[in-house]
């Protein structure tokens, strides 16, 4: 199976149809509840109920998803009758294929129900009419080039003493993202050094996002938090706990992160961890949807839908 543990739960919805190719009398009798096994319409929605719940066990590499809701309805043609099925799951991948397959097996069952009766019966056109709740749903088109810069912050790092991994990691994914990465540079853990600098990227080089890294942590030299909060004018103390949580479904270690995250200007300032396990973690947990701020912050309107 494919690995899905650095992506993000969300409601994510599906619909998909399937169409029973049957005759006009068939069809009233089904309508009608009328067939010799009873309610048709009835037994193929509980059946595709079933079946969608069960579809990581029917599909080999599906992951099982928790289905939160499954809708079913039918729709009577001139040619037969139309299935569509929306299933609804919160969860890291989507429901296209518990709705395929609710679609399906309600196919299926009209199929069985109506054999008594009919002889001539085609089940077709099987598709996903529709998907979202996908993180890409989440990223926000950028109409401008996007300026960011990174700060390690570590005194065996600016010493010379270890290389630094999180740093880099930072700037490439930044960069396969298309965000143009203008400064990187090394502090030691100073607080007045960190601040000094923040408000320097902040103001004077109007940077658009700054991530530290480093420093987040309750060793007696770790002053990222206590220097990013006198730079700050608001926090956003929402993008913190997105992190804390999902890195706590890793490590219970993440409770001890003390990083912030906030707002000076028309710059978003994001503290995270000094590994590069956490700051790849941390950036799961952010990206893309993090950049729904920066035109909110330059005061123009999000492309993105919201609930």
């Amino acid at each position: 199976m494919i690995d899905i543990s650095r992506k993000r739960q969300t409601l994510r919805v599906a619909t998909a149809e399937a169409f029973v190719k049957v005759s006009a009398t068939a069809v009233e009798k089904v309508m009608a509840g009328k067939l010799p096994k009873g309610d048709a319409l009835s037994v193929a929605k509980v059946a595709a109920i079933q079946g969608a719940k069960m579809t990581s066990t029917l599909i080999p590499y599906c992951h099982p998803v928790r289905v939160t809701h499954v809708d079913v309805h039918f729709e009577q043609t001139d040619s037969g009758i139309r299935v569509v099925a929306t299933a609804s799951v919160i969860d890291r991948t989507g429901a296209e294929m518990e709705a395929l397959t609710a679609a399906a097996i309600a196919a299926l069952t009209l199929y069985d129900m109506l054999k008594p009766i009919e002889k001539d019966i085609e089940i077709c056109s099987l598709k996903l009419l529709s998907k979202s709740g996908g993180m890409s749903d989440f990223a926000e088109p950028l109409c401008e080039q996007l300026n960011a810069g990174v700060i390690v912050i570590s005194d065996s790092a600016y010493r010379g003493e270890r290389h630094d991994t999180s740093g880099v990691e930072i700037v490439r994914r930044l960069s396969e993202l298309g965000i143009n990465v203008v400064h990187y540079s090394v502090l030691p853990d100073d607080e007045e050094r960190i601040a000094n600098e923040l408000k320097r990227l902040c103001d004077v080089e109007g940077l658009d996002l700054i991530f530290t890294t480093g420093g987040t942590g309750v060793g007696p030299r770790d002053r990222t938090p206590e220097a990013t909060a006198k730079v700050l004018e608001r926090e956003l103390e929402g993008v913190a706990e997105a992190m804390r949580s999902f890195g706590g479904e890793r490590t219970p270690l993440a409770a001890l992160s003390r990083a912030k995250a906030g707002v000076r200007g028309s710059t978003l300032i994001i503290n995270l961890p000094g590994s590069k396990r956490a700051v790849s973690e941390s950036l799961d947990a952010l990206l893309p949807w993090l950049f729904h701020a920066i035109p909110m912050l330059k005061g123009e309107s999000s492309k993105i839908h919201t609930h």
